[in-house]
Order: C-alpha cells, then sequence, then structure tokens
C-alpha cells in the first residue's frame, strides 16, 4: 500500500444512502424504508468507521412532515443528526431526492418553491449548526423523468410539463436557501446533477446538440446564465414560460458553493435513427426524426466521457468548487471497485492540476432497490453498494475496504484494479468494431484455479474471462494437490493473489469403493493447499457439500447447524472443512448443491431436458429435498465473497426445496416438453451405492446471496438458446 503526498487540502471521501421517496400514481417509494436505514441508527456507526469526513443525508419533506408541519415529526432526525454531531461527520442535509414533495403539492404546483421554502426554514430552526444543505438532488434528471417522460409523478409527458418542473425546482432550491440563510448565515448550498453527455449518428447532431445544451440548464439558472442568448432561452419561451419567470433567476441566483457532479456508466446517451439495430424499449423520437437512445457505452467505439473530461468541463465552464457526489455501479465487485478507484483517480489528477475538487462520493452505502426500472416499479431488485444488505447484518464489502484505504491517504494495491474496468474493454459493444482493449498489466499476480477438467473450474475461469481477472487455470499435471512440493513450486512460481480449489473426487457412489482415493483428493488435498496459501499470503477458497449433512432436518440447513455426513464423500468434505479452517482460519469454504448450468453436458438438469426430449425414459427420486445451484450464480457470489475477503462456511445454492423429480418436471415445463417419460420412485429404488440425505436444502444465517431458483432456470434455458 502507498501513502498518498500530502496536500494542503486533501480530497475528502464523503458518503450517501440511497434514499429517493419517489411517487408513481399515489404511491410512495421509499428506499430508506427498503433497506432498513429507516430503522437502524446503528448504521451510521458502519458508516464511521469508513473514515467519511461528510455524508449526503436526507431530513426529506415527504418523511418528515408528509401532512403539513403542524404535525411534523423530527423524532427520526433528530436521533440521527445528534449521532453524527458525535461522530464528527458532516451532514449535506436533502430535503427532496427525486420526489414531489407532500400530497399537498407537486413539481408543477405554482407554490411549490414557497411551500418547500417554509420546510428549509423549519429544518434551520431545529438544526442551526447544520451548514451544508442540498434542498433537491438533480433538478434537471427529476424533472425529466416526472415532466416529459413520465416515470414519476405527477407524470408529465410534455415540454411545458418539464419545463415547470424545472424551474419550480430551481427556484425552489433559491428560495430554500434563503430561508436557510435567514436562520444560518453560513450555509452552504452543494448543488447535485447528473451531468452525463450525448452523442449521436450525424443526422442527429442536432438533437445531441440540444441535449448538450439542456445539460447544463439547473446549474446555468441557479448561477443566473439563462440570458436571451442562452441556447436553451428560446425553447423555454416557446413551451410556454414567460420571460418574466426566467427574468427573475437573474436577479435572485444562487450559485452553489460545490456543484456536485453525479455521473454513472448509464449517463451518456448515443442516438441513433437505424432503429432496426436496436430493441423496441430504446426506440423514440422528437417529432421530427425517430431514433434509438442508448446507453454510449454499449455502441461508442471511442467509449464513454469519463469523469477527468466531464469535471474538468464543468471546472471551465463555472470555475466553482466541485465534488463528485455520486458514485456507484451495478456490477460484479471488482467492477465497483474499478469504478469507484477510476473516480477517484480522476478527482485526484484534476486537484493536482488546480482544479477546486473537493471529494468523492461513494453512493448507495447499503446499495439500492428497483433502479433498473428506474423505480417505476417496486419488486425488489436489488443492487448492492458498500455493504450487501443481503445477511442478517449490513455486510461490508471490498468497497469498504478500498474507502477506508483511500480516507486514511493510502493507495488500493488489489490486483484486480491493474485491469480495465468492462467500460473500457471491446466485449462492451452491442456491434463488434475495432477497438482495442487496455492490456492486462502482464505483471498482476493471477488468481490460480485448480480443476482444468471440472464443471466447476471451468466455470469460473469462463466467468474470471468475462470479468477480467487474471487467472491461471491448472490441471493435475501441472500441480498435484496431495503432493505439498508440488504445490509449494508453483505458488513460488505464480506468487497468485488468491487460490480457488474448484479440483476434488466428486463420484459419490464410487466413493465408498475407494475411500483412500476419495479423502486423499478431497481433504488432504484441500488441506496441502490451505498450508500453503497461508505460508504465502494468498486468499484460498475451496468447495464443500451439502451432504455433509445427514438430513435429519425438517428446515434448510445453515452454517451453524451440526453436521453429520452419512457417505464417504460427505466425510471427506466434513474433514476437509475441519482441517482447512484449523490450518488457514481466513479461507473461505462454501457449501453448494446438486450443481446444473449450460456449460456442461452432464448435469441433471440438461441430462433430464436431453432425454425427456427424445422420448427416452428419465429417472428422478421423489422423496428427497435439495437446494439446485445453477452454476454462474453459484461462482459469481463466490467470486465476490473471495473479493470481500470473506472468510469461514458460507452456504450457497438457489433459493428454494424442490425434489428431484419436481425439478425434471421444471426443467420440461421451461422447455415446453413433455414429462411423459419421467420415472419417479423412492431414492432407495435407484440402485445407488451411496447413501444420501433425504433433506439437504441449504438456508443460510451469513447471507443470501442468489436468486431463487425459478430466475436460475428461466436464464439457464435462455443462456443455452
Amino acid at each position: 500500500m502507498t501513502t498518498l503526498i500530502n496536500s494542503k487540502q486533501p480530497l475528502e471521501i464523503w458518503a450517501g444512502v440511497e434514499c429517493t421517496v419517489n411517487r408513481v400514481g399515489e404511491a410512495y417509494f421509499d428506499q430508506m424504508e427498503r433497506n432498513g436505514h429507516a430503522r437502524r441508527l446503528e448504521d451510521l456507526d458502519l458508516f464511521a468507521d469508513l473514515g467519511i469526513t461528510a455524508i449526503r443525508y436526507p431530513i426529506l419533506w415527504e418523511r418528515i412532515a408528509p401532512n403539513g408541519l403542524d404535525t411534523a415529526d423530527w423524532s427520526w432526525s433528530d436521533l440521527r443528526l445528534q449521532k453524527l454531531q458525535e461522530l464528527g461527520i458532516r451532514p449535506i442535509v436533502g430535503l427532496i431526492h427525486h420526489g414531489s414533495g407532500p400530497k399537498c403539492t407537486s413539481l408543477i404546483d405554482p407554490e411549490f418553491p414557497e411551500k418547500l421554502a417554509v420546510y428549509a426554514r423549519a429544518v434551520a430552526e431545529r438544526y442551526p449548526w447544520v451548514t451544508d444543505y442540498t434542498p433537491i438532488n438533480e433538478p434537471l434528471t427529476t424533472a425529466r423523468f416526472s415532466g416529459l417522460y413520465g416515470h414519476w409523478y405527477p407524470h408529465g409527458r410534455d415540454d411545458l410539463s418539464f419545463a415547470r418542473a424545472l424551474l419550480n425546482q430551481c427556484r425552489g432550491t433559491i428560495l430554500a436557501m434563503a430561508a436557510i440563510r435567514q436562520v444560518n448565515p453560513h450555509a452552504k448550498l452543494i448543488q447535485t446533477e447528473d451531468l452525463g453527455k450525448t452523442y449521436s449518428t450525424p443526422t442527429l447532431a442536432y438533437q445531441a446538440k440540444y441535449e448538450n445544451d439542456r445539460r447544463w440548464l439547473s446549474f446555468d439558472l441557479l448561477c443566473g446564465k439563462v440570458t436571451p442568448d442562452h441556447p436553451m432561452w428560446r425553447y423555454l419561451c416557446k413551451w410556454g414560460i414567460s420571460e418574466t419567470e426566467l427574468a427573475w433567476f437573474l436577479d435572485n441566483n444562487c450559485p452553489p458553493d460545490i456543484m456536485g457532479i453525479n455521473y454513472y456508466l448509464t449517463s451518456d446517451r448515443f442516438l441513433d435513427e437505424q432503429l432496426d439495430q436496436y430493441p423496441a424499449i430504446c426506440h423514440g423520437g422528437n417529432g421530427k426524426h425517430q431514433y434509438a437512445d442508448i446507453e454510449a457505452v454499449r455502441v461508442r467505439p471511442e467509449g464513454i466521457t469519463g469523469h477527468y473530461t466531464l469535471l474538468k468541463e464543468a471546472w471551465e465552464r463555472y470555475q466553482l468548487p466541485l465534488a463528485v457526489t455520486e458514485v456507484h455501479l451495478n456490477c460484479t465487485r471488482e467492477e465497483q471497485l474499478r469504478w469507484l478507484y477510476e473516480a477517484w483517480q480522476a478527482a485526484l489528477k484534476l486537484k493536482t492540476e488546480g482544479v477546486d475538487l473537493r471529494a468523492i462520493t461513494a453512493w448507495a452505502l447499503l446499495g439500492s432497490y428497483d433502479w433498473n426500472s428506474l423505480l417505476t416499479r417496486w419488486v425488489g431488485h436489488y443492487e448492492s453498494g458498500v455493504f450487501d444488505l443481503r445477511a442478517p447484518e449490513p455486510r461490508p464489502t471490498a468497497l469498504a475496504q478500498m474507502l477506508r484505504q483511500l480516507s486514511t491517504g493510502n493507495i488500493p494495491k488489489h490486483p484486480i484494479l491493474d485491469s480495465p474496468g468492462w467500460w473500457h474493454r471491446s466485449s462492451r459493444l452491442l456491434r463488434p468494431q475495432c477497438v482495442l482493449s487496455p492490456p492486462i498489466t502482464t505483471s498482476v499476480r493471477p488468481l490460480l484455479i485448480i480443476g482444468a477438467t471440472g464443471t466447476l473450474g471451468k466455470a469460473i475461469a469462463r466467468l474470471c474471462e468475462s470479468r477480467e481477472i487474471n487467472y491461471r487455470l491448472l490441471s493435475r499435471q501441472e500441480m498435484d494437490i496431495t503432493n505439498p512440493a508440488s504445490v509449494e513450486s508453483v505458488l513460488e512460481q505464480l506468487k497468485p493473489w488468491a487460490v480457488v480449489n474448484a479440483a476434488g473426487y466428486v463420484r459419490v457412489d464410487e466413493a465408498e469403493r475407494d475411500p483412500d482415493t476419495c479423502f486423499k483428493i478431497n481433504t488432504e488435498g484441500a488441506a496441502t493447499l490451505a498450508t500453503a496459501c497461508e505460508r504465502h499470503g494468498a486468499m484460498f477458497l475451496t468447495f464443500s457439500s451439502d451432504l455433509v449433512f445427514d438430513g435429519t432436518g425438517v428446515a434448510p440447513y445453515i452454517e451453524s447447524d451440526a453436521i453429520a455426513p452419512l457417505n464417504v464423500y460427505g466425510h471427506s468434505k466434513a474433514l476437509a472443512e475441519e482441517r482447512v479452517l484449523q490450518t488457514y482460519p481466513a479461507a473461505l469454504i462454501i457449501r453448494t448443491s446438486a450443481f446444473f448450468g449450460p456449460w456442461d453436458d452432464y448435469n441433471f438438469v440438461t441430462l433430464a431436458v436431453r432425454q425427456l426430449k427424445a422420448g427416452q425414459p428419465f429417472h428422478a427420486a421423489e422423496d428427497v429435498l435439495i437446494s439446485p445451484t445453477y452454476v454462474p450464480d453459484l461462482v459469481q457470489a463466490s467470486l465476490d465473497l473471495l473479493i470481500d475477503g470473506a472468510c469461514g462456511v458460507w452456504h450457497l445454492a438457489n433459493q428454494g426445496a424442490i425434489s428431484w423429480a419436481d425439478l425434471a418436471r421444471l426443467a420440461a415445463k421451461e422447455a415446453c416438453i413433455s414429462t411423459r417419460p419421467l420415472i419417479t420412485m423412492p431414492m432407495r429404488e435407484m440402485g445407488l451405492i451411496a447413501p444420501r440425505p433425504a433433506y439437504s436444502v441449504l438456508g443460510s444465517d451469513r447471507g443470501s446471496l442468489l436468486p431463487c431458483l425459478d430466475s436460475a432456470m428461466s436464464r439457464y434455458f435462455r443462456e443455452c438458446g
């Protein structure tokens, strides 16, 4: 870990909780109720441990005073702002976050600005020590989603509704800050906005120019820059906004004390009139041309604008202090780390060039829900953030460790950071282009995968490839895990940052006849690898099985349940768990169950579909309950846990309990084939040598990271084509 060069004003780490309260029809969607922060004061201690200096924190109008100030309930914010004071974290108080206010108003209500100002003053009077405010988050984005696209209340789909929503929010911000400053003259405006750029084909260059002029509009209004010669002036007037209304902003401008720039991989857009090249969901138009509006990262060979260029444009336009106020990526863990670190590096570079850049903000500390539908549906689609909520308590991910490093002046040195994020790789493009991906640094320490011929080893290598994780996949000839000298030699030569043991003796029935070989590979091999990894300081992941349980349970087995294997294979895995953790307590052991996946021909689901489709008899047990596990889901979650530094025993299986017979029926249903050739019977009649537990469903008291079985089955068939 390398220490950064000290500066008089070091780049700060801020943070934020996804706190949107947006309205769709008569329903309010509240992220803090969904992520549980509304009920967990102790979250703030977790946030403080990250080393952050400030937090964008919601004291939202809709939550505090939904029925007016006379009945406002300040108890929630009283406790939390007091706690933040005690922790030494500066709150940047938000009043509206993609919302439209309580039901007494809306973004197109002429009295919205004045009503917001009254609430803002009440907040300032109750918390006079608070200095930093974001009265309204992303007013331009919210105006587009609420007034132009119809996604959120009041569901406008016209230019005037958009313009009215935007001007009301900007006027509301100015009046809110004026009211706050009557209480606290030193209060500062930290104004946020998404500044993504629009690109296009030559035919649509005029539309791209319009959207790129429009992207500055909220900041330009606040700064008093929308004069008659501003490119958006004539549009606003044409839509029905009077010159008197626009002149008000010239006389009452309120430039931000800090401009907060939000930027996502989907922020940059590309417009293309070739509709047949794109899915219908992205088709639209402007009355003159029909065109697709697609993420620029997916079609533009040059890639995205990037934090550096975007921030530099904002600095050159306004010469005002800047901060990156939202950094978040819904992706696998290493990509989340790369995105955050790239934002940090861009900010640091600009700071050294003389730009007054104050901070970057780790957004969505607790992750977020349903942004894949732009918050138009409430179905529970979760994307993790700095903490993962798919656990009994918020679980710190590798992002938490990175933030601690950055906040203490250290540069993270994880090998995965030396590989480019997917947004820099040619594989990102929907259509093949002559684009060279940045190469992986040849000196990057690899992830070592043991088990070149097995289903799991091949799958891990395949997904490491797609995730740009440098790896080496080794066969038994290249490294014999039962030979300590062989293991030591390979680790000394390759110096991996982590080792994944996907090798093993997997023939459960043959193990009954050949227990020595089974124990040698499954137990001694795993223990040998653990010993070597501990000595070399490499992380270690190995896999275990649901067959460590005896099947007498009636509820899904969790990690802390007692094990009692019934067969040789189960005993070999149980003893391996014990030996590995005795040798290397920091090792990660993942128990899983019946694999199925699209990349091998011999798993139960693939065999069932093949034989049933051919009309051939297929036998399946009807009295044994299991947790089938979709291999891609298993591997993705396993790699995330490994990168997070998770240790001990974890259960990973797709959620759901099903018999082998019903699994065959489910697969047949998805494949639209008959189950007439399916022959079901008790397990004892299957002719198997090794005893199996009648119930080996896996649950978890550490975290339910995999989707449900129905989702996995649907994706299996999509992947198989």
